[in-house]
C-alpha cells in the first residue's frame, strides 16, 4: 500500500494510483455455500478497521517499500543510511533489535472500534518486508524472536493478542498476509540483487529455490489458520505475485510482471478452509475463485461494482505511522462511509499504530465521534444495499435488507447540519402512503411529490438549528 494520497481524489472515480490496486475483472461468484454465507454476512456489517503495524513504525516511515529498489516516490529511502541501498536495507532489518512497544493494548483498540461502529479487523501479521508480527516458526524475523525486545512482553505474539481481543469484541477477524517476502532468502535470493519488487530469480530455472518459497509460504498461512483461533478472512497482499496465467493484459501494471510466481493458491485456499470453514480469501487484484471480493484501494467508484468489494482507505495520510501525520477530518469520514455504502461497499478504515504500540490520541477522537454519529444513523448503513440513483446531489440512497425502508442521507458541507423549511429529493418517488422520519427524531414528516422531485416538509422546531454532525438520514418506510 502507498503513501500520501492527496484528500480530494477519494471521490474521484477509480483514480489510476501509484501502485495500482484497482479493481480487477472476471469475478467468480463462490460455488462453497459456507463461504457466501459468511460473504453475505461480511456485506451486512459494512465497516471495519485495517492496521498496518511493524518494525518500519520507529522511523515513521512509509510500511516495507523503503528496502525495494524501484525508482518511485513511495520507495524514497531517506535518513542517515539512504545513501548506499545495502547499508540502509541492513539498518531497516536490524529495527528488529529495538522494536519494543510496551504501550500495546489491543483491548484498548477493539473497544474503540466497536464504539465507532466498527464490526470487523484486518491485521497485518506480515508486510512485504518480511517480519512477522506472528509466532511464525518459519524465520527468526519476526516479533516474538529473542533479538527483539518485545519478545519477553506476555503480549509478544502480537497478531494472537490482536485477534484474541477482537474476538472477544464479536469482530468478524481477518488476516493481511503479504504473498512476496523481501526477506526470505528463496524470495530476494542473495546469490543476485533484487531488481525490483519481483522475485529476484527465474522461478522456472531455479525450481528448487521457488519450492522452497512456496512451502514456506504454504506453512506460514497454515500457521495462522490453525494457531490463533476462529478466522473470517484471508486477505492477500502483493498480487504480483501471480501465475502468469492470470495477468490481465489491460493493466499495465501486470504487463511488466517478469516471472510466474505461482504459490498454488488451489492448495493453499482448499487447507485455509479445512482449517476455518466459510474462510474469504482475498487474492488482491488476482481475477477468479480466490478474490472473494474485491479491494479498491483509496478510492470510491461512482456506481455499484456488480460483486462484493471494499475500498481500503486510510484516516491520516499514511498507512503506517508517522508522525504528526495528517487526519481526515470526522466529516469527510463519514461521508466516505455514506458515499461507499451508497454504492453497496464496505470501508476498511486503516489506522497505523505508533512504535511505543498506541494510536494517536487524534485517531481515537475520530474513532469516538465517528460512533456517536453511527450511533443515531447506523440503521441506514448495517444491512443495506444499493437503491438507484445511488445519489442525487447532496442526497445518497441505501435500503434496508431486513425491511421495507429507505434510506436517504442528506451530507452536509459542515460539521453541523441545518436545515430549512423543505428538503428536495430528486429521482426517488417513495409509495403514496408512506412515512417518512429524520433518525433521531420520533416525528413523522410530512412530504408529497412533485414531479420526479419528493419534497419533504422540514417542522418549524427543527428548522436552521443544528440537528445532527456531518450527514442526517431521513427513514422512508414504504
Amino acid at each position: 500500500m502507498k503513501k500520501y494520497i492527496s484528500i480530494f481524489l477519494l471521490f474521484s472515480v477509480l483514480f489510476a494510483n501509484a501502485q495500482q490496486h484497482n479493481t480487477s475483472n472476471d469475478y467468480v461468484v463462490p460455488s462453497d455455500t459456507l463461504v457466501r454465507a459468511k460473504l453475505s454476512h461480511w456485506q451486512d456489517i459494512k465497516f471495519g478497521l485495517l492496521m498496518h503495524w511493524g518494525t518500519y513504525s520507529q522511523w515513521g516511515i512509509v510500511e516495507s517499500w523503503s528496502i525495494c529498489p524501484e525508482d518511485e516516490g513511495w520507495c524514497e529511502r531517506r535518513g542517515p543510511y539512504a545513501a548506499d541501498y545495502y547499508t540502509y536495507k541492513k539498518a531497516y532489518e536490524n529495527l528488529q533489535t529495538t522494536f519494543n512497544p510496551t504501550q500495546f493494548d489491543p483491548s484498548k483498540w477493539a473497544a474503540a472500534a466497536k464504539d465507532a461502529g466498527m464490526k470487523y479487523v484486518v491485521f497485518t501479521t506480515k508486510h512485504h518486508d518480511g517480519f512477522c508480527m506472528f509466532d511464525t516458526k518459519e524465520t527468526d524475523y519476526k516479533i516474538t524472536s529473542p533479538k527483539t525486545p518485545f519478545s519477553t512482553n506476555p503480549k509478544s505474539n502480537v497478531a494472537k493478542e490482536v485477534f484474541d481481543a477482537f474476538r472477544k469484541e464479536g469482530f468478524l477477524i481477518g488476516a493481511y498476509f503479504s504473498k512476496p517476502d523481501w526477506h526470505t532468502e528463496n524470495y530476494w535470493w542473495s546469490y543476485f540483487p533484487p531488481k525490483n519488487r519481483n522475485v529476484n530469480y527465474d522461478p522456472k530455472k531455479y525450481p528448487d529455490h521457488w519450492s522452497a518459497f512456496k512451502q514456506f509460504t504454504y506453512n506460514q498461512i497454515q500457521e495462522l489458520m490453525t494457531g490463533y483461533g476462529a478466522m473470517d478472512i484471508l486477505w492477500l497482499d502483493g498480487g504480483w505475485v501471480r501465475p502468469h496465467k492470470t495477468i490481465d493484459q489491460n493493466v499495465e501494471w501486470q504487463r511488466t510482471i517478469p516471472y510466474d510466481q505461482d504459490i498454488d493458491m488451489p492448495k493453499i485456499a482448499a487447507m485455509a478452509r479445512d482449517n476455518q470453514p466459510g474462510l474469504l480469501v482475498v487474492d488482491r487484484t488476482v481475477a477468479g475463485e480466490y478474490e472473494n471480493y474485491v479491494t479498491p484501494e483509496q478510492q470510491v467508484p461512482a456506481k455499484p461494482l456488480g460483486h462484493p468489494w471494499e475500498s481500503c482507505i486510510t484516516m491520516g495520510d499514511s498507512w503506517s505511522y508517522v508522525p504528526n501525520d495528517h487526519y481526515k477530518s470526522t466529516q469527510t469520514l463519514v461521508q466516505l462511509l455514506v458515499k461507499i455504502v451508497s454504492r453497496g461497499g464496505n470501508l476498511l478504515l486503516n489506522i497505523g499504530p505508533s512504535p511505543q504500540g498506541d494510536f494517536a490520541d487524534t485517531a481515537y477522537a475520530r474513532l469516538k465521534e465517528i460512533g456517536a454519529w453511527m450511533k443515531i444513523n447506523q440503521e441506514g448503513i448495517y444491512n443495506t444495499k444499493p437503491l438507484a440513483p445511488y445519489s442525487s446531489g447532496n442526497i445518497f440512497f441505501t435500503q434496508s435488507t431486513k425491511k421495507n425502508a429507505v434510506y436517504a442521507f442528506s451530507l452536509s458541507e459542515n460539521d453541523n447540519v441545518t436545515l430549512s423549511d423543505k428538503v428536495t429529493v430528486e429521482g426517488y418517488a417513495p409509495q403514496k402512503k408512506a412515512k417518512i422520519t429524520l433518525l433521531g427524531y420520533k416525528d413523522k414528516l410530512s412530504w408529497k411529490q412533485d414531479g420526479d422531485k419528493l419534497v419533504i416538509s422540514v417542522p418549524k422546531k427543527l428548522q436552521d438549528r443544528i440537528i445532527g454532525q456531518h450527514a442526517v438520514c431521513f427513514r422512508i418506510e414504504n
